[in-house]
């Protein structure tokens, strides 16, 4: 069977957002996980199609890729069913390296590859050197999630703002706006999805997180945390981890996981203070320069 590469549309999204969600399985890495198209759908329907693409084989998406153009990375979500499949890793490999197909531009390159054993092992061979490395976390819900200290409000249209105020505060950025909540809140991913907001004893909004499910007995992705900086320091971000997974544990999730640059030491502590178990580190790969 042929494998095409293909650019998603607006219309598409869903199917790719589908197909991402089918790639999670219990036991392998973190992948390029539906939350994120969710939480990039924020962005506009219309600039995330933009980054998607998707190799059919037999009219079924079995990899999603989603390119980051100002940095030239691409994060990959590829279906279990090509583990091994040489074929299909030697498509994607080429698509990659070619500038000329549309997918990484020209200059730097580099992908987000944690799955697809056929698929890494061909990227090491054709030179791709290493990259950034990351250090995935994950914690299994298959028993009951302990206390977390907060009141939890499960976030609405009503309460939207002040969610946005505290993600604000926490990243110390204002790109996160009332019209990317509801933009986002509109998306299909969402629909398997919370916005958390924490509460303190007197009633101040102090930390915040996104849940994501892939469904039913897939893992479950945080994307974003936060605690609020006028009230770090009292185990709020460990209270709105452990609430994120709980959540996450009642939405059906098999696990809760989540990824961080490995020089984050601090970020990775405050996850296994959650009861997250820290994997083994993988890194990304960056494409060769092309030889004079």
């Amino acid at each position: 069977m042929a494998i095409t590469l293909q650019t998603a549309t607006v219309a598409s999204l869903d199917e790719f957002a589908e197909a991402v969600a089918a790639c999670q399985h219990e036991g392998g890495p973190v992948q390029l996980h539906p939350g994120d198209l969710g939480w990039n759908w924020s962005l506009g329907a219309d600039e995330l199609a933009r980054s998607l693409r998707g190799w059919r084989r037999d009219d079924e998406i079995l990899a999603v890729g989603m390119v980051d153009a100002p940095t030239g990375l691409i994060r990959m979500a590829i279906a279990p069913t090509v583990d091994h499949d040489d074929t299909f890793a030697e498509q994607l490999v080429a698509d990659l390296s070619d500038p000329e197909r549309g997918v990484l531009p020209a200059g730097a390159g580099s992908v987000e590859a944690r799955f697809g054993t056929a698929f890494r092992d061909l990227l090491s061979r054709s030179g791709w050197e290493v990259d950034e490395s990351w250090t995935p976390l994950r914690r299994e819900l298959t028993t009951p999630v302990e206390d977390y200290g907060l009141r939890i409000e499960i976030v609405d249209e009503h309460s939207a703002q002040l969610r946005v105020a505290v993600h604000q505060a926490s990243f110390g950025t204002q790109k996160f706006t009332l019209e990317r909540w509801h933009a986002m809140a509109a998306s299909s991913p969402y629909q398997r999805a919370r916005c958390l907001l924490g509460y303190d004893r007197d009633g101040e909004a102090v930390a915040a997180a996104t849940v994501w499910s892939a469904g039913q007995g897939r893992p479950g992705l945080i994307e974003p945390l936060g605690a609020h900086p006028d009230h770090r320091g009292h185990g709020h971000g460990r209270a709105i981890t452990v609430a994120a997974a709980a959540a996450l544990q009642e939405m059906g999730s098999s696990s809760v996981t989540v990824c961080t640059p490995s020089s984050n030491i601090g970020g990775v502590a405050a996850y296994v203070s959650a009861g997250f178990e820290q994997l083994p580190d993988s890194t990304d790969f960056r494409r060769p320069n092309p030889q004079p």
